[in-house]
């Protein structure tokens, strides 16, 4: 990232936040088109938790980056929207893009738990 005006550059472990976060919310964004695909009401129900997912760690990733104020309570959300989805994913374990999208929810929250505890 470029240092603009007087905003310090983020530091490694928020760089690695963001990058979580952005891999979450493509990952998502798959599995949502996966999940269409599919049909059904158990993939519909899965659909919410991924939407909201999705949303959440797009928009904890620009709050990261913009250096907002509220990024530790964002982050601390981000990381419970991505363990519902994470388990919502899990409810599928014999497919290989809900297993993917698991497994990038589960980092995701790991991440972001830590980074909200680190800017607490």
């Amino acid at each position: 990232m470029q240092q603009t005006g007087s905003m310090t550059p983020m530091s490694k472990e928020m760089q690695d936040c963001v990058q979580a976060c952005l891999s979450c919310h493509a990952t998502c964004e798959e599995t949502m088109s996966s999940c269409m695909q599919m049909g059904g009401q158990a993939q519909m129900q899965i659909m919410r938790t991924l939407m909201d997912c999705s949303e959440m760690t797009r928009m904890c990733a620009d709050m990261m980056m913009r250096r907002s104020p509220m990024s530790a309570e964002m982050c601390a959300l981000c990381a419970r929207a991505c363990d519902m989805c994470a388990e919502a994913c899990r409810s599928m374990p014999d497919d290989p893009q809900m297993m993917r999208c698991a497994e990038a929810c589960r980092r995701c929250a790991d991440m972001c738990r830590s980074m909200a505890a680190a800017m607490a």
